[in-house]
Parts: structure tokens; sequence; C-alpha cells
């Protein structure tokens, strides 16, 4: 299957880098994971785009401020697994599209779809917010 093109939106499996994990030296996340990708913009003429992902996780929230509970019915549209579903607002990875560590689905394919542009909103507007206090982090994964 070939790569999709990036844009804000998309939900990719990516090996994502927890900031705890990249302040312990690692360089690889412990495992493949949707995510959400938040910017896709072009970087320079030769047509890098720079992105940076939200991760996707079953765990919930030690702090409800920091996470968006992504709606079963959404999640069934993505054919994401079973269970509950959150977006961390405060753990970021940015890379230049595709990087090391998009990875493919079972299927071949990158991607598992688009979220609902009110969705999409929604953990766009946390994100801000998150920033703006200071309370996130953002991994750089080709720096």
């Amino acid at each position: 299957m070939s790569i999709p093109v990036p844009r804000p939106g998309l939900v990719i499996r990516y090996g994502f880098l927890w900031s705890s994990e990249s302040d312990r030296g690692l360089m690889e996340g412990r495992k493949d994971r949707p995510c959400a990708i938040v910017v896709a913009a072009p970087r320079d003429e030769r047509g890098h785009v720079r992105t940076i992902v939200a991760p996707i996780t079953h765990s919930p929230p030690a702090d409800s401020f920091a996470s968006l509970e992504i709606p079963a019915a959404i999640c069934r549209a993505l054919e994401l697994d079973e269970g509950r579903h959150w977006v961390r607002l405060d753990e970021l990875n940015r890379f230049v599209w595709p990087g090391y560590d998009l990875r493919p689905r079972a299927d071949g394919r990158y991607e598992y779809g688009m979220l609902p542009r009110g969705l999409f909103e929604q953990i766009k507007r946390g994100i801000l917010e998150v920033q703006q206090k200071r309370k996130g982090r953002i991994v750089g994964r080709d720096e």
C-alpha cells in the first residue's frame, strides 16, 4: 500500500515516543499506536512536510484536561480495537513526513481514516490550551 498524503485529522499508525521515554534517552517508542495528525505544514521547497501527531491510547487520563475521549462510534468507524480511547493533548511528536516511525497496519495500510471535523477542532483547541499553559511536551523525532 502507498503512504498517504499527510493532512490534519488523518489517523495513522506510528511508533510514538512519549516524553518520559525520550527523557530516559530512548530513540524509539515501545509500541506502535494510532496517532492523529494535528499539523501537516510544508517545510521547504523540496516538498518536506513538518508533521505533528497526538497519540491515541487506552489509558484513562490522570488529568482530564490533558486528554479527550474519542466517542465509541468514531472508534468503530476508524476500525480501532475494542475499548475506550483517548487522544492525549499534552504529548506530541514532531517529524518530517513520512519519517522513520510511520508503520503499516496488518492490512498494509498506514492510515485508519479521518477524524470528523468537529472532533478534530476540539482536539486542536485542547492542544492549544495545553500548550498555552506550558503543560504540553513536543518530542522532536528527527533532530
